[in-house]
């Protein structure tokens, strides 16, 4: 398979999905209303609710919602063959993505920016209302693991690295100050803030810098960071406190102030990684060698391709968090109704390419399925996302033009960028559902400050603990999951308006019954599977069996809290289902 061929599939999945069956379904069943005063003109008050350029608005919905998530989970998945992971990421997309952010968007705008947790109890029960804010918290807390554990100890703890992430979220503060409150033109505001950044990018490379760094890391000379405790360096204890000072200010700051015009620098920043990814593509145009089309259906240390496939790319062709974003955030920023198609299609579709550029960084940029492997394979997606990502930029000569290693660390950026942008956002989501769901009982969780730290502190005992690719794959399948009952969630509304259910239905379904069957594996490989090798752990090279076993029980535990709280959210939406359907055929009678 040529890598100019899987871009015209993609191509072609764009624009029939998004310029056919997308804007179809806008138009016939949606029926948008650019008359209609939105959430953000109604309730403005300069922190969440806040009318935005639906070009601003594309940046941030892309850049909330796309983090690892595409580059990461192709990478890994593609271990099952090449095949499988491109059917899911473009049909996943094309039937199931952009329906749910779309819609999560639409649902927001027409019920007044209401969050989940308010509409679950108004369409599916009272008591779904605090079984879903319960599910939505540990589903946000395996995101911050997932992410915490590549930022915090993979990418930040690459001396080039650090600098040029801190400049950018400076430049972003820059961009939102020239956006807000000098009224610049967004043209020159996105010029001044974009040269910036990359100037920063560059400045990080040089020589004093990455000293700085590494005397800080403790890897002056290439020595190795000394490990602090468990399997924490000092590299990796800065790197992961690193992460959490960012999320702090990200939560707690006006949305304008932080999240959206720093999300809107670096989406230009990942955008302009992936342009210059894809013209060294189109010169190079490399085949996939003896890479195979598919190659087992269980994987070693991953599993069975369904229902694991089907999470492991969590946000490439579907993913829950995005309707967290587009309901309690985009929403509320929406001008019209009729820029929800392009900023939640479009955006979705745009993030399946994204998925597409990482499955060829894989396939096709170390000429082999040993090449790939060789070069991290499924253990390291990071660094085989950044090396095959320049190379793809060095095919027109970007290090002959920057000088040397530039596209590595422009990489390792990109890919902190990607994890950063988001998880500032779920540390503010949980703050929100954590005070949603205990502030009457405990009224200091109300407070803004008081919610973000616990957040961050029971993320750093996940980063610490449990392993990067257990945490991937639970928190794959709680994505997954999530999407399931917002897509159900969505059902009930289009049912409650006497609108086309069917292209909500369906997809949840199959999500839903993908999901539960992951989960449930994951929970039964941590406590059958994985706890017994504690007995021997020579033979199974475990270092340290206390925080293995503490691991496993994590993991398990979750896994099957997501899956009772699931089950019984479905129960009871099923219920509804069955309450609508007497209720529609009640009226046509």
């Amino acid at each position: 398979m040529n890598s100019l061929f899987v871009l015209i599939i993609a191509a072609a999945g764009i624009a029939v999905g998004y310029g056919l069956y997308a804007k179809s379904i806008d138009r016939r069943v949606i029926q948008p209303d650019n008359q209609k005063a939105t959430p953000a003109k109604m309730y403005m008050d300069g922190v969440d609710f806040i009318p935005a350029n639906r070009n601003v608005l594309f940046g941030y919905q892309f850049k909330s919602i796309a983090a690892l998530g595409p580059i990461l989970g192709p990478i890994i998945a593609v271990q099952w063959g090449w095949l499988p992971a491109l059917l899911w990421i473009v049909l996943g997309t094309f039937f199931i993505g952009w329906v749910q952010d779309y819609s999560s968007i639409i649902m927001g705008v027409r019920e007044e920016g209401q969050t989940f947790g308010a509409l679950s109890y108004r369409l599916i029960s009272p008591r779904s209302r605090m079984i879903l804010l319960t599910f939505i918290y540990f589903y946000l807390w395996l995101i911050m693991g997932s992410f915490g554990v590549q930022v915090g100890f993979n990418l930040l703890t690459n001396t080039a690295v650090p600098l040029g992430v801190i400049i950018v979220i400076l430049v972003g503060l820059l961009a939102g100050q020239m956006t807000y409150k000098w009224k610049q033109d967004i043209i020159l505001t996105t010029v001044i803030t974009v040269i910036l950044a990359l100037v920063g990018i560059w400045l990080g490379m040089a020589p004093g810098v990455r000293n700085f760094f590494a005397s800080l890391y403790g890897t002056a000379g290439g020595k190795a960071s000394p490990t602090l405790f468990l399997d924490v360096t000092l590299a990796k204890f800065i790197g992961s406190l690193l992460v959490v000072i960012i999320c702090y200010f990200g939560s707690v700051l006006p949305i304008w102030r932080w999240a959206q015009p720093i999300n809107y620098v670096a989406f230009w920043i990942v955008s302009l990684g992936v342009l210059g990814g894809l013209i060294g593509l189109l010169i190079w145009r490399p085949g996939m060698g003896d890479f195979p089309a598919y190659r087992m259906f269980d994987v070693p240390g991953l599993g069975p391709l369904w229902p694991i496939l089907f999470v492991t790319i969590a946000c490439g062709a579907i993913s829950g968090w995005h309707s967290l974003v587009s309901s309690s955030g985009t929403a509320r920023q929406l001008e019209r109704e009729g820029d929800a198609i392009f900023v939640g299609g479009g955006a979705m579709f745009f993030e399946m390419f994204f998925a597409i550029m990482a499955f060829l960084t894989a396939t096709v940029a170390f000429g082999s399925f040993d090449g790939y492997v060789k070069a991290g394979g499924g253990a390291a997606p990071a660094k085989v996302f950044s090396v095959g990502l320049s190379t793809f930029m060095n095919k027109w000569g970007l290090d002959k033009l920057v000088g040397e290693g530039f596209g590595v660390a422009y990489g390792g950026v990109f890919l902190t960028l990607m994890a950063l942008t988001i998880m500032y956002l779920v540390v503010r989501f949980m703050r929100v559902a954590s005070a949603e769901a205990l502030g009457d009982k405990f009224p200091a969780i109300r407070n803004m400050h008081v919610g973000t730290i616990i957040a961050l502190l029971l993320t750093l005992a996940l980063i610490w603990l449990v392993p990067f690719l257990q945490i991937w794959v639970v928190f794959g399948a709680a994505n997954q999951l999530m999407a399931s009952l917002a897509l159900l969630l969505i059902t009930l509304w289009l049912m409650s308006k006497g609108k086309n259910y069917t292209w909500t239905f369906w997809p949840f379904v199959f999500m839903f019954v993908t999901t539960i069957g992951a989960l449930l594996y994951k929970a039964y490989e941590a406590f059958f599977i994985k706890l017994p090798q504690t007995a021997d752990p020579a033979k199974y090279k475990i270092a340290n069996v206390g925080q293995f076993t503490a691991a496993q029980v994590i993991i398990g535990i979750v896994a099957l809290i997501l899956v009772i709280a699931a089950g019984i959210l479905a129960y009871d939406g099923v219920t509804a289902i069955r309450r609508y359907r007497a209720e529609l055929a009640k009226g046509k009678a």
